[in-house]
């Protein structure tokens, strides 16, 4: 078994500003243990100092036991990283550097003797350091999460893999190893909702220590035992679970206002008897005596200083207007979407509020990624740029796009390349072929209400994915869209950025379209269309998240 326990701890942003102090709490033996927190208020952060990766500025942070850890980025690695680079990088230290020291050997295998003779020390340091059990683990995981052995897709590059079975992979490789202690970063973000209930088991059943963080408001309720608050440049432990944390937030936000309240009634208290016998000591000498204390007693006060005040409630204002289209706004007629569905149809009524659901893989993203390219014969000038230049999807049959209706876009990957290098304020005012630019003071005040102001001159590749996520939005609202097409919109959004998101589009006089595996947002809508893994896509009365299992692929 292992355990965590941070210290005091504090950390400062290469601007010297300090992003939290004075953190502390402890993950026990066994316990699962939820960070969560506004978008960038240092939840990521926290992780990689408890990894090592980061020093605290103040502060400590103990463990025991080992340590394994999964990135935020795994789900969307699309480089030429193969599977067996992941499996090595979630190893064991000396497995992975076993691993390394086989593989430079392997490389330089052709190099003459010495080197067949290196390669025969590499192999038995390999076996030494329990190479070969982890192979056995690295079947077993890749058996698991994508039902072939490990010597099939051991050289498989991991961005052939989808976002859920990255995920998978990364989870059972961690969930069954030996180390005692899991840091995990968003854990859920791109596994369906089986996956979520399978990770949600698997936690629950797991002796491990885990500290993890993740936006999946069920997900939370499930699993969480206690649960750290990282906000207002510090932090504070719930002992209890998701369910409570609410009530318990808002109960320590009116004991921080009745502290503050207090101590600004005794500062005033004081202030005013170093008045009196400011005014006494005036006429009468025998007075200062008293002064001097009253002035000591509210110096000491002062220097104490006052009790932490109550964490600002973030504001995030998203205002997706819309606009009145055709009745209908999408129509479908036989359409099929080659390898991935039979032919379905589908009506999609001007304000009509609609969840697309299904397992990993089913085409769900594909079918809005097709509407967002103007469906089988876009109408010229109708179309954003964005949309035009998202890749095409392979199909047959029609989809089709009401009158007026303009689509928006949002990808659940945030694979926006022309945003990369550019800052939010720079992408505001400069515009672009969707809309026009904008001057400063605006664009700071459109920042403001998405709470980006801070973050106005960061490289977009820098933000958070909450931050990344929120700008994404920001610009569907200036775009104009009537249509919006939303892929995993809540993957990454904090709390209130999620709940602000939710409002937005209840109040967006327009047609809504997303694809969602947040069982809690897909409360909000009142059609359902079901991708299942069979091929079939039917509309079912209420949310369905156990799709039948995948048969082989829909022939022509």
């Amino acid at each position: 078994m292992g355990h965590i326990e941070a210290m005091g701890v504090e950390h400062r942003l290469p601007d010297g500003r300090t992003l939290f102090s004075d953190v502390s709490f402890r993950v026990s033996d066994g316990a699962k243990v939820a960070l969560v927190g506004p978008n960038g208020a240092g939840k990521t952060t926290l992780l990689r100092m408890v990894a090592g990766e980061l020093t605290p500025a103040a502060g400590s942070i103990a463990r025991s036991g080992g340590l394994g850890v999964m990135r935020q980025f795994i789900g969307s690695i699309t480089d030429g990283t193969t599977l067996a680079d992941l499996a090595l990088s979630l190893a064991p230290e000396p497995i992975r550097a076993a691993g390394e020291r086989l593989r430079a050997a392997e490389r330089a295998l052709d190099e003459g003797e010495r080197s067949q003779l290196r390669y025969a020390e590499a192999l038995a340091a390999w076996g030494e350091a329990g190479g070969y059990e982890a192979e056995v683990a690295f079947d077993t995981a890749s058996v698991a999460a994508l039902g072939l052995p490990w010597e099939e897709v051991r050289d498989r590059p991991v961005g052939t893999l989808s976002g859920g079975e990255q995920k998978r992979f990364a989870l059972e490789l961690l969930l069954r190893g030996p180390d005692e202690v899991l840091l995990l970063d968003e854990p859920d973000n791109f596994l369906d909702v089986p996956g979520k209930r399978w990770l949600e088991e698997r936690l629950d059943e797991s002796p491990k220590s885990v500290l993890y963080v993740s936006h999946d408001r069920e997900l939370l309720a499930r699993t969480a035992q206690r649960v750290v608050t990282v906000e207002a440049g510090s932090a504070w432990v719930h002992p209890g679970g998701f369910a409570s944390w609410h009530a318990a937030r808002a109960a320590r936000h009116d004991r921080l206002d009745e502290a503050r309240r207090r101590w600004d009634e005794e500062r005033a208290k004081l202030e005013r008897l170093v008045v009196h016998y400011k005014v006494k000591a005036a006429h009468n000498d025998g007075m200062a005596s008293r002064l001097q204390a009253a002035r000591t007693r509210l110096a000491k006060f002062l220097e104490a200083g006052p009790p932490p005040e109550k964490p600002r409630e973030q504001n995030v204002r998203m205002r997706l207007r819309g606009a009145r289209t055709g009745k209908r706004a999408v129509v479908c007629e036989q359409l099929e979407l080659d390898g991935l569905t039979y032919p379905f149809d589908l009506e999609v009524w001007y304000g009509d509020r609609v969840a697309v659901l299904g397992g990993n893989g089913t085409g769900k993203s594909h079918f809005l990624r097709l509407l967002a390219g103007g469906g089988t014969d876009p109408e010229p000038g109708a179309v954003p740029a964005s949309g035009l230049a998202l890749a095409p999807v392979a199909h047959h049959g029609v989809a089709r796009l009401g009158a007026r209706v303009r689509p928006g876009h949002f990808s659940q990957t945030h694979d926006r390349p022309e945003l990369t290098g550019r800052t939010p304020v720079e992408v505001l005012v400069d515009g672009d072929a969707d809309r026009p630019g904008m001057p400063r003071g605006e664009a700071m005040r459109a920042l403001a209400r998405y709470e980006l102001a801070g973050q106005a001159e960061q490289r977009f590749e820098t933000l958070s994915g909450g931050q990344q996520a929120r700008l994404l939005v920001l610009l569907l609202e200036l775009s104009g869209a009537t249509l919006l097409l939303l892929d995993e919109p809540t993957d990454n959004l904090d709390l209130a950025s999620a709940e602000a998101l939710e409002e937005a589009l209840a109040a967006f006089e327009g047609t809504v379209l997303a694809v969602t595996h947040d069982r809690w947002f897909a409360r909000g809508f009142d059609r359902f269309l079901l991708f299942a893994g069979d091929g079939e896509v039917t509309e079912t009365p209420e949310p369905v998240w156990e799709p039948a299992a995948r048969a082989a692929a829909p022939a022509k």
